[in-house]
């Protein structure tokens, strides 16, 4: 089995960003996905730059923060943030042309770093709504990039990543345990979504999921790697 553990919220925090490197320097990890709108998104990609075996996809962001592209549209409350949150499927569907601009602005911000882009997905699995299908797909093929598997695109598993997504590795989930439970399954190629990180003052202001990132990342850099795993 091919598994491939990518870790994402990278520049959403210093810390978290340097909680990344280091799983991926002493872990598992060997890919992560970066907020081109995070508080620490250049300081990210100086590290990117810096760690080039590390491959870096990008977290398309529709839920957390401030638009690149417009600070007033569909998108956005009266204080210019996303008005979306992680229960975005009870929220009625924002204009799309509106979410073109804004993700095709997050892919260009990415692209003019002149890191290459590894994969697509989204903060809070947004990428998946199937009000917004057409609009992925039509930036994965017009940018020729994979797309983190969602039950949305079953039926253009050419854009795939992998066949598989396990998202369980969160929480109480984040065990060393992980190979075990991984190898229950029959998927030829399967991605472990993550969140190590070093917990920060400003992760406190950005995101609930705080101290269970140095969790995770404790737990990745100390995991055995069995000889049925192919971990790329």
């Amino acid at each position: 089995m091919d598994i491939l553990f990518n870790a994402d919220d990278f520049g959403i925090t210093k810390g978290v960003s340097n909680g990344i490197i280091q799983a991926h320097q002493h872990g598992v990890i060997s890919s992560t996905t970066i907020m081109m709108n995070g508080l620490a998104v250049d300081y990210a990609i100086d590290l990117a730059k810096q760690c080039p075996s590390l491959d870096i996809g990008l977290h398309l962001i529709l839920t957390s923060g401030k638009p690149l592209f417009s600070p007033t549209s569909s998108l956005t409350n009266e204080r210019g943030m996303f008005r979306f949150t992680n229960r975005f499927y009870e929220m009625d569907i924002p204009c799309l042309d509106d979410v073109r601009d804004e993700w095709r602005a997050q892919i260009e911000a990415f692209l003019a770093t002149g890191l290459p882009l590894h994969h697509l997905d989204s903060h809070h699995h947004i990428h998946g709504w199937q009000p917004l299908k057409e609009i992925v797909i039509e930036l994965a093929d017009k940018y020729q990039i994979p797309v983190r598997c969602q039950d949305t695109f079953r039926d253009r598993t050419d854009l795939l990543l992998t066949e598989a997504l396990w998202v369980d590795f969160y929480g109480d989930g984040a065990g060393l345990n992980i190979f075990e439970r991984l190898h229950t399954y029959s998927f030829s190629s399967v991605e472990v979504m993550t969140h190590p990180g070093r917990c920060d003052g400003d992760l406190y202001t950005m995101s609930s999921y705080t101290v269970q990132r140095e969790k995770e990342l404790d737990i990745l850099c100390n995991l055995s790697i069995p000889s049925w795993a192919n971990v790329l």
